[in-house]
């Protein structure tokens, strides 16, 4: 088994900007849900068990398209005014 606490403290510190992708991802997941969530992973994968069902959803799947969901935010490019000359 893999250390991930480098990985959910980085989750941690970019919930407020992860917060709208986990909500399109995973819809049934409300406002109050996403603030009590603060980015721990316990919690995280609770509500989304609860809410879609334990066979859906194992810890493992939601930490991978939670990566995903990082690194699409990390590799978007930085819309900068010079380039849109």
């Amino acid at each position: 088994m893999h250390d991930d606490t480098g990985v959910w403290d980085q989750i941690k510190g970019n919930w407020k900007q992860l917060k709208g992708k986990v909500r399109e991802k995973w819809g049934l997941l409300t406002d109050d849900d996403l603030e009590h969530i603060a980015g721990h992973k316990d919690r995280l994968v609770g509500k989304i068990q609860e809410r879609y069902g334990e066979a859906k959803w194992e810890a493992s799947q939601i930490e991978n398209e939670l990566r995903g969901l990082s690194r699409s935010d990390a590799n978007r490019p930085v819309d900068r005014p010079e380039d849109r000359r």
